[in-house]
């Protein structure tokens, strides 16, 4: 389909009749242009809510004091970087005038995405985080307490 990444999606010929389908919506962003929108507003009310523990971004401020170098960076993308089971792809089935499409990939605005995304990163990362590493969903920040340990830790983080 045009303008639909095969990465992060799939085109489900197979299925004739899906349980579950999402709305597609054409929203108007900021600069005049359209984007297409996955609407999960009915099928996140059937899901149960995940109380993993967010961050607090108080917290993450108060841990990065007496630090002399930061370097942030944002994980571009990071809930596509989470592939969804493939026995729960057609529960995020949505129909487009070229067939019909399921996520393979974790996409924005599906219930509880926060909540999964931040349980991965901080296992991927449990040894740096509060040490030389403070992760805010997928803004990650690299910290040392003198400019001589940034390379090493930044080294930790992309080993």
């Amino acid at each position: 389909m045009p303008g639909m990444d095969t990465s992060v999606t799939l085109h489900k010929l197979q299925l004739q009749f899906p349980e579950w389908i999402v709305d597609v919506v054409l929203v108007k962003k900021p600069n005049g242009m359209w984007r297409r929108y996955t609407d999960f507003t009915n099928l996140n009310k059937a899901c149960p809510k995940d109380f993993y523990p967010l961050p607090c971004l108080a917290r993450l401020v108060d841990g990065s004091k007496g630090h002399e170098v930061f370097d942030l960076m944002d994980a571009s993308w990071g809930y596509h970087q989470i592939k969804i089971y493939p026995k729960d792809e057609e529960k995020i089935t949505f129909i487009t005038e070229y067939g019909l499409y399921c996520w393979k990939v974790m996409p924005f605005g599906l219930k509880n995405v926060g909540e999964t995304y931040q349980r991965i990163v901080n296992s991927i990362f449990t040894n740096q985080i509060g040490r030389n590493m403070e992760i805010y969903f997928d803004d990650m920040l690299v910290k040392s307490k003198v400019r001589a340990d940034h390379l090493n830790n930044l080294r930790e983080t992309f080993n």
